[in-house]
Parts: C-alpha cells; sequence; structure tokens
C-alpha cells in the first residue's frame, strides 16, 4: 500500500451532513477529494500472505475490501429526505424538541451525526409506517432475530445528549 500524507484530514463541519471525502484507491487512501458524501462501508479484513522480511499487518485498507452497508444507505437516504421534506408526519411534541434541538443558535449545538441519529429513532417510530415505509422496522426485526430473538429492540435505550437532556425511547 502506497503512503499518502494528509496535512489536513478535517474536510467536513461537525454540524453539517459530511460532503467531502477522500477516495480510497486499489492502492489505499488518496488525498483526492470526491465532493459527496461517503457511503457507509466497512472494510472486510482478509489477512494478507506473510511475506518474508516484511512486518505482518492485519489487511490493507483498498477500495477491493469495502463492503457497502446497503440498509444503512437506504435508510439515510429516506431520512434525508424526510429532512429536507420538512419533519413532516411526527407529533408536537416532538416537532417541538426537534426543533430546539437542531436549532443553529443553540448555545450547545448539536453535531450533524447527533441530530441525524435523532432524526432516524423519529422517522422509524413515528413516520415510517404511514409513509409506506414498513421496510425499515420489517429489516430491523430479521436483524433482531439473527441477534437475540427474545428481545426486539431498535434503538438503545437512551441516546446521550449534552448533559441534561436525555431522550428514553425505552424498548420498542
Amino acid at each position: 500500500m502506497k503512503d499518502v500524507v494528509i496535512d489536513n484530514p478535517v474536510i467536513n463541519s461537525p454540524f453539517t451532513e459530511p460532503n467531502r471525502h477522500f477516495r480510497f484507491s486499489e492502492e489505499g487512501i488518496t488525498n483526492e477529494i470526491v465532493h459527496e458524501r461517503r457511503k457507509s462501508s466497512c472494510f472486510v479484513p482478509i489477512a494478507k500472505p506473510k511475506k518474508k522480511g516484511k512486518l505482518p499487518t492485519l489487511f490493507e485498507w483498498t477500495e477491493d475490501r469495502i463492503e457497502k452497508n446497503r440498509f444503512i444507505n437506504e435508510v439515510r437516504d429516506v431520512v434525508k429526505r424526510w429532512r429536507m421534506g420538512g419533519h413532516g408526519g411526527i407529533t408536537t411534541t416532538t416537532s417541538h424538541l426537534l426543533k430546539y434541538w437542531i436549532n443553529p443558535d443553540r448555545e450547545k449545538r448539536l453535531f450533524f451525526c447527533q441530530t441525524e441519529a435523532l432524526e432516524t429513532a423519529i422517522y422509524i417510530t413515528e413516520v415510517a409506517k404511514k409513509a409506506g415505509d414498513n421496510w425499515i422496522e420489517n429489516k430491523l426485526r430479521d436483524f433482531n432475530k439473527d441477534a437475540n430473538p427474545e428481545l426486539f429492540r431498535i434503538f438503545p435505550k437512551r441516546f446521550r445528549l449534552p448533559r441534561r437532556y436525555t431522550l428514553s425511547l425505552g424498548d420498542i
């Protein structure tokens, strides 16, 4: 794998949806910036064959090792469309909370990843069925069957928010 030096690896604001990332090639990460959000993916670890005289490494971080998280990417797209459409179909209380949490003038503003997690939880619990997106809950049920068939939980019981705020969803 080719060594690449990236002088400034932080290329997105923590408060907005990421819209740039560094491209991976067959040789590993590059310093080339792609102007779009990186799709959720993971690297499939495949041990490299041992070569004489070289230190062993677990695996290479190259493009051919990337496996896209299709479900996560599809949910991200649905939630983004819902966000861009104005967060419709939620209760008045949820609407007030969401407006407070995403207010850019807040003293302790939430990072985009935090608001996206909240939006995803809200969408799945309050909007998805009404919007005809039952496939999300069905897929989550399938994932739960594989992980723990006795306990159906879509989200962790609590989302940690700055200091005094905690959103408790309980078991769904």
